[in-house]
């Protein structure tokens, strides 16, 4: 395993498992009674196709690469061990609410982590067939079906023309609409869960503001496809978002189409370059 960018033999190993854990999700999702749901210590929902993902995830990838931890959303105790420079990072049922909502915006999220920043990702919405993946040296892609194409996000707006910003109805804090209010004209292009950053990364978006808590895994492989995109995932401040913290939560970033200045330019009201 290289330590800049995955080796590109392993990636439809690793497309296969995202592909794997998705099967086993919509076994349970196509059930016709609902999937039972617990709840985590945080309240955040649990079901057993969570469970089902995380273990083909977790075992496949140790199988793949021996002695390359992974951490998963669903074992606390791997959440809360050391870990090294290099190692995987998954979250095995991303949008857990949209499962159980039955919306089929939900992902399999597998990244790939060195020296704090994600190198490779995998998004995969299983109910709607699509993958999306990408990293350091690999570029970007989307596939669904038999075809698989490059994805690239989207040039700056055009003057007078509005900004397309991602962002979910249950997440529109008085902070994030202060922020897309500073953006002037703008359109809101509605996702779940990783998908957000997919649709910046892909050109259907220019901006997907987060100004409300996260977790590393949330955000690890879709911020990899982004930046592979020729995207940027930045604090408010300018700052990189950082992985394999003591604390998995995230701060509050932007996932944008454009670099952190251009878009304060933007937000100023001033001409993008």
């Amino acid at each position: 395993m290289r330590q800049s960018a995955i080796d590109p033999l392993l990636i439809p190993t690793v497309l296969a498992l995202a592909r794997e854990a998705g099967h086993a999700i919509m076994e349970i999702y196509a059930q016709a009674q609902p999937a039972p749901v617990e709840h985590k210590a945080d309240d955040s929902p649990l079901t057993h196709a969570d469970l089902a993902a995380h273990h083909i995830l977790v075992d496949g990838l140790r199988a793949l690469a021996p002695g390359l931890p992974v951490v998963s959303e669903e074992d606390e105790a791997l959440t809360h061990r050391a870990r090294p420079t290099q190692f995987w990072l998954i979250d095995p049922l991303d949008g857990t609410k949209e499962f159980i909502a039955r919306n089929g915006e939900f992902t399999v999220n597998i990244a790939l982590i060195n020296a704090g920043r994600p190198v490779f990702g995998i998004v995969f919405a299983p109910a709607l067939k699509v993958a999306y993946w990408g990293g350091n040296e690999v570029g970007a892609w989307r596939e669904s079906g038999n075809r698989r194409e490059p994805i690239h996000v989207a040039a700056a707006p055009a003057p007078h023309a509005p900004v397309r910003v991602v962002a979910s109805k249950s997440h529109l804090n008085d902070a994030t609409r202060d922020f897309i209010a500073r953006l002037g004209m703008h359109e809101l292009v509605q996702a779940g869960s990783s998908l957000k950053f997919c649709r910046v990364a892909e050109g259907a978006a220019d901006v997907y503001p987060r100004l409300a808590p996260t977790c590393e895994w949330d955000t690890a492989a879709a911020q990899a496809v982004l930046e592979a995109a020729g995207g940027h995932v930045f604090q408010p401040d300018g700052s990189a978002l950082r992985y394999g913290k003591d604390e998995v939560l995230n701060p509050s970033f932007i996932a944008s189409a454009m670099p952190a200045h251009e878009l304060a330019r933007l937000q100023r009201g001033e001409q993008h370059s």
